[in-house]
């Protein structure tokens, strides 16, 4: 009798501790959360009122290359309302045909669409929006870090046409996060690299093609350029991450904003969320002013776009090799920030203002 009780115990700890009779042993909640331990040289516990920028912001497009064309395309950056900024007061107008508001889909990237059918006269549109934009501070780092990574997290880890993660990016992101556990420090490794070994180049077009491969070696671009090798080191070592595209407020009460275009990068930190950070605003400030990297302006820049954006930024959406909607028909996109036209099928360059003419003005709120 005093044998049966015992086995009988010891078959209920084996259940109550998760071992199964049977060969499969039960993960236990307590596993799935498990949690590492980080720290961070940029973490801040300081509580900061995060400043904000209101401003009314109109896109105008003309397209000079429309003559005998059949159809001409336009596709223009639709930004939306986040946890971050608010877009009201939306005014669309034009002489097009056609238009409406879509998503692309998957990334939930949104975009005005318009379209003009054996246009007589110069294809044009208006694009005006408010814009109430709130500084993002995200640089109160828990003490631990979850293991697990939520499913739709995990699209961020894998490569795209010109960012890629093997190869000799892989080497290049290993050696940068040896030693390194958490996402925090590996993503804080790969910033101060940028950082410490990336140059800005003036000399690029807009914001930079992004192509990974080749800036590994020149080790320097302009912000797509910087945030794509960000994107592609981090994810090259298990830490999912994404540019975002967008345009920025100048300082100044109003003006033209056409030429404010910019690209930053976010990390995902499991358990703590997208974090923001702006390697390429660090080197445009060394540049511009001469600076080394001792400097204390150097200092206090690359301490705050490590968790931090301005409220100047105005975002757009993320991905690279982008399908919009509808469909365009020169081919993937490889990201989606200017005003996209196709005539008759022929995508015009964005970049030139030879094709098409676009203006981005701002008037402060």
């Amino acid at each position: 009798m005093v044998r049966g009780k015992y086995v009988l115990a010891v078959l209920l700890v084996m259940l109550m501790s998760g071992i199964s009779l049977f060969g499969c042993t039960r993960v236990s909640k307590q596993t799935s959360q498990s949690s590492i331990d980080v720290k961070s040289k940029y973490f801040s516990s300081e509580k900061v009122m995060p400043k904000a920028r209101r401003a009314r912001v109109t896109f105008r497009v003309d397209v000079g290359s429309f003559k005998g064309a059949k159809k001409v395309r336009m596709w223009l950056p639709y930004p939306v309302s986040n946890k971050h900024q608010a877009i009201t007061n939306v005014g669309i107008s034009g002489n097009y045909a056609n238009s409406g508001i879509y998503s692309d889909g998957k990334l939930k990237n949104m975009m005005l669409y318009t379209e003009w059918t054996n246009p007589q006269v110069v294809p044009d549109i208006s694009f005006s929006f408010d814009v109430k934009r709130s500084e993002i501070i995200k640089k109160d780092f828990p003490d631990s870090e979850e293991t697990s990574i939520d499913p739709d997290i995990k699209d961020y880890l894998m490569p795209s046409g010109l960012v890629s993660t093997d190869g000799a990016v892989k080497e290049t992101a290993e050696k940068i996060a040896e030693g390194k556990t958490s996402a925090l420090a590996k993503s804080e490794a790969v910033y101060d690299y940028l950082v410490e070994n990336y140059k800005r180049d003036d000399t690029v077009k807009g914001c930079g093609q992004g192509d990974v491969c080749g800036l590994l070696n020149s080790k320097k671009g302009k912000c797509a350029d910087i945030h794509s090798v960000y994107v592609a080191l981090s994810r090259s070592v298990g830490v999912p991450a994404r540019e975002i595209f967008g345009i920025r407020i100048p300082k100044e009460s109003e003006g033209d904003m056409t030429k404010a275009y910019h690209c930053i990068a976010e990390f995902y930190m499991p358990g703590y969320g997208w974090v923001p950070v702006d390697a390429s605003d660090v080197l445009k400030l060394m540049l511009k002013e001469n600076l080394k990297l001792d400097d204390p302006k150097v200092k206090d820049a690359r301490s705050y776009f490590f968790g931090t954006q301005t409220a100047n930024y105005v975002e757009f959406g993320t991905g690279r090799d982008i399908t919009l909607n509808p469909p365009q028909e020169a081919g993937k996109l490889n990201y989606f920030m200017y005003p996209y036209v196709e005539v008759d099928g022929k995508a015009l360059d964005y970049l030139s203002q030879k094709d098409f003419k676009y203006t981005v003005i701002y008037k402060e709120l």
